[in-house]
């Protein structure tokens, strides 16, 4: 066992898959040797395999995103690093239209394109570098989303990512990129659509994810020396949604909060509340309850961007009222 960063932990992961796949490459913008990615999730690796596995591009999304998709349908598993998630709007086209490519040659070619992005607020870049856009990503079909919350998940479900034959977009908090986890020396994968119970309890069932883990997991301790036992549920990946092991846990606490660092409007929150509603209501004793952010841009100026983001407060607030 060793302990890892999220961003080293990342960094293992290309480095495994590199060494055991040649058909695997990055491309993107400052992914080499001054940079290393945004968080250093790519340092060293183009010393190592050189630039023509880790490709600098131009500033240029419909690029990064558009040659991917290329290099995925001629066999290869490129790795397209699109640095912030806000950018995926600079090619929405390739998002919504060229991604499909596999469903609408009827399986006869394989897509194996893992998209990589950051995520989140909470270093005060503003609105157009701080977006999640979780429920929107959920609306493009064909597209798997991963959302890991700590180093250990984000290093097995990367290598899942990279391995799948279809394309997968890969998430990473930028708050989550100092959060420390044993990594285990051994190879090891994490499937796609398995949900992890990240705190057990039997009060109420908080499905949260990437930072908001870590938001609930603190409320969670909290409310612990208060009799409220809190169940944390990670999905671990929005799509495909692992809907059994969040109905199971709504089950056995019988009340449901959702949070999710996304304005609350078109949220996934809001889509996994639904699917609860829908699936799951006579488990429940209470209201469902989803928290969100306002539905604006992620502000620049600290004291607004701490009240945009929920936070633990505002969670013990909600689990108080349906307890």
């Amino acid at each position: 066992m060793k302990e890892l960063m999220f961003s080293q932990a990342e960094n293992a992961a290309f480095d495994e898959e590199m060494a055991r796949d040649p058909s695997v490459f990055i491309l993107g913008e400052d992914i080499g040797l001054y940079w290393g990615g945004p968080f250093g999730q790519f340092r060293g690796l183009i010393e190592k395999y050189g630039p023509r596995r880790v490709r600098e591009t131009p500033i240029s999304e419909k690029a990064i995103l558009g040659g991917g998709i290329g290099a995925a349908a001629a066999g290869m598993r490129p790795c397209s690093a699109m640095m912030f998630v806000d950018f995926l709007g600079c090619a929405f086209d390739e998002m919504v239209n060229q991604l499909q490519m596999r469903y609408m040659f009827g399986g006869k070619i394989k897509l194996p394109l893992t998209i990589l992005a950051g995520i989140g607020a909470g270093r005060s870049t503003a609105a157009q570098h701080s977006k999640s856009m979780l429920g929107l990503l959920m609306g493009v079909k064909g597209l798997k989303i991963v959302v890991p919350s700590t180093p250990y998940d984000a290093k097995g479900l990367l290598k899942t990512s990279i391995r799948d034959d279809n394309p997968v977009l890969f998430l990473s908090h930028k708050m989550l990129t100092p959060i420390k986890n044993k990594i285990p020396d051994e190879e090891y994968l994490i499937p796609l659509g398995k949900a992890d119970v990240k705190r057990e309890g039997k009060d109420v069932t908080v499905v949260a994810t990437a930072w908001m883990v870590h938001v609930a997991l603190a409320a969670a301790a909290k409310l612990e020396s208060e009799g409220i036992s809190v169940e944390v549920v990670d999905p671990r990946t929005l799509v495909p949604l692992d809907k059994q092991t969040i109905l199971d846990s709504v089950k056995k606490t019988s009340r449901l909060v959702v949070i999710s660092e996304e304005p609350k409007t078109g949220s996934s929150a809001g889509q996994i509340a639904a699917m609860v509603a829908e699936e799951g209501f006579d488990y429940l004793d209470a209201p469902i309850r989803v928290i969100g952010c306002p539905d604006t841009p992620v502000p620049f100026s600290p004291v607004l961007e701490k009240y945009y983001v929920p936070d633990e407060a505002r969670l013990i607030k909600t689990i108080k009222e349906i307890v």
